[in-house]
């Protein structure tokens, strides 16, 4: 990526929603270099999409955990398995494969505490390959809305 994809891809984190001739005018290039410069991104997996930031809470999951999972055993198998089971589960927003201790993070949203115990109980407790799992309540989230370009390692 140099300087101009850098630009466009802060400018669309800042508003995906603006039109591309407003775009390059930010820019100061063509519409038509700002298009093709953005489909490039598209096309090499540096824009993966385009998505609205809805409030948690005006979809009925006022509560968020994280919720730390060990599986056993460790293999492949197991790990796609519980990976690709825990994304189709209506409570969990987000699913990491970690290293360390624990191998798996779910971010979790539900509608109160008592739904939260219940997903807990009900869906992680009663499966066979989890061999314990750690839940942390989330009281506040500050998300970084536009990530920047970090610099190639040894540049400092």
């Amino acid at each position: 990526m140099d300087e101009l994809d850098s630009a466009i891809v802060r400018l669309l984190q800042t508003d995906a929603r603006q039109s591309n001739r407003e775009l390059a005018r930010q820019l100061g290039i063509a519409p038509s270099t700002c298009l093709e410069r953005v489909r490039s991104l598209t096309r090499r997996g540096v824009i993966r999409g385009y998505h609205a930031d809805i409030d948690p809470a005006a979809l009925n999951r006022g509560v968020q955990a994280m919720v730390s999972v060990q599986v056993r055993p460790l293999s492949r198998a197991v790990i796609n398995a519980f990976k690709s089971s825990a994304a189709e589960m209506p409570e969990v927003l987000s699913v990491f494969v970690l290293a360390g201790g624990d191998d798996f993070l779910l971010h979790v949203a539900v509608q109160d505490l008592d739904h939260l115990h219940a997903f807990l109980l009900d869906k992680l407790s009663k499966r066979k390959e989890i061999v314990g799992f750690r839940t942390s309540v989330v009281f506040q989230q500050v998300q970084k809305a536009v990530p920047t370009r970090l610099p190639p390692p040894g540049d400092t």
